[in-house]
């Protein structure tokens, strides 16, 4: 009977051994196994494209789920409605643009819009192509903006402290300080919701001093402009 056991505890040591054996094979199988898997179909209301560390790349989202800006570090909040859509992230996990989109119909009308937008290092969009129609008041086309170097969570902080402040002249004054702090808009080329096709170039502080257009119904024309908008000279000639 002795001898009997001893048989039996060899045995299993064989088994524990081989099966300890298998398991490490499998185990190292599936850490250089490159997994690909095949959807014909995901549904989800919001996928993130992450790295290994798990800094978000991409996040693909529903309009509910969208995620808030991030610069800096600092989440805030997004002052237009937006989403659904797309929006990139930089190695530092800060926004750098997006591919954004929507439309509803109500009562008889309709808003409808898109955007492709390029992020300015810590800053805000500084490229972009966009789609905007109300009720069939159509614009379309590439606008370029000038932001400051330094940060735009500086802006931010400071329109905080705005946001506060009582309802006056103050406050007004403040928000249009604050305004010539956020960036301006330098180049449009585009088609207009008078259907006119456009250049517009812009000085540093966001206004058109040259345009180039042709109207709804053919006419080309080139305009100067002074820095308060006031025409100077044209081509053809003003009569």
């Amino acid at each position: 009977m002795e001898n009997n056991l001893v048989r039996d505890v060899r045995y299993l040591k064989i088994y524990s051994l081989g099966l300890t054996l298998v398991l490490a094979v499998l185990l190292l199988s599936a850490f250089q196994q490159n997994y690909k898997t095949k959807f014909d179909q995901i549904e989800a209301e919001r996928i993130n494209i992450v790295e290994p560390n798990g800094k978000i790349d991409l996040a693909i989202s529903n309009k509910k789920l969208f995620p808030p800006p991030v610069l800096n570090g600092k989440e805030m909040v997004r002052s237009v409605d937006v989403g659904p859509g797309m929006i990139f992230f930089n190695g530092n996990g800060d926004e750098q643009g997006g591919l954004i989109w929507n439309g509803k119909a109500k009562d008889g009308k309709y808003e409808a819009g898109a955007g492709l937008l390029f992020d300015q290092y810590n800053q805000d969009q500084t490229v972009g192509l966009s789609y905007d129609d109300e009720n069939g008041q159509r614009s379309a086309g590439l606008t370029v903006w000038d932001h400051p170097d330094y940060p735009i969570t500086e802006i931010w902080d400071k329109s905080q402290i705005i946001e506060k402040m009582k309802p006056g002249a103050e406050k007004d004054d403040a928000v249009k300080n604050l305004h010539k702090q956020w960036g301006s808009q330098r180049v449009f080329v585009g088609k207009q919701p008078d259907k006119s096709a456009v250049l517009l170039l812009a000085d540093l502080k966001g206004n058109t001093r040259l345009r180039i257009e042709v109207d709804a119904a053919g006419n080309p024309k080139l305009a100067f402009l002074d820095e308060t908008g006031k025409v100077i000279y044209t081509l053809p000639p003003a009569k």
